[in-house]
């Protein structure tokens, strides 16, 4: 599989599936596990982050460190051109840990999480105030089932 030019291949994708479960897995462990020197994992996991394919984060579970706000925001933009323009701007807020344009009744859909309500309320009506932002319409999530990353064994 080519991404951004650089070909993905099956030792590409196993390395990935074992960071995916624990991006703290050692090199050497991976190594063993995938039967090929720790060189060859260092060499593959440094490019895989170079290409972008890969960023190493802790992911926190929202509601266990604080986050007692996480909704769903439905922005339409108005006129259309001004599309990239809010998302630029929506994009740099620290609350938003999703941000995609939709093809549907709404113009872009915005994950966030927040403190709390008022803090949520405060999100809200500041990105209310861009230009080119119509209308807002917000779905709170009460609890959340699943926070995952894609299974890369549905790409085989």
């Amino acid at each position: 599989m080519e991404k951004n030019g650089y070909p993905l291949d099956e030792l590409d994708f196993s390395i990935l599936s074992f960071l995916q479960k624990d991006g703290r897995m050692s090199f050497t462990v991976i190594a063993e596990k995938l039967n090929v020197s720790i060189g060859t994992i260092r060499t593959r996991v440094n490019k895989l982050i170079e290409e972008g394919t890969i960023n190493i984060i802790g992911r926190v579970n929202p509601d266990k460190v604080g986050f007692r706000a996480y909704a769903h925001i439905a922005v339409f933009v108005r006129p259309a051109t001004f599309k990239e323009k809010v998302a630029q701007k929506i994009s740099k807020l620290p609350e938003v840990s999703f941000l995609a344009m939709t093809s549907g009744d709404y113009d872009l859909e915005v994950d966030v999480m927040c403190r709390d309500n008022d803090h949520l309320v405060q999100f809200i009506n500041e990105i209310s105030k861009f230009e080119g932002v119509y209308q807002t319409k917000t779905t709170l999530y009460f609890k959340v089932y699943k926070y995952a990353q894609p299974d890369l064994n549905l790409l085989k």
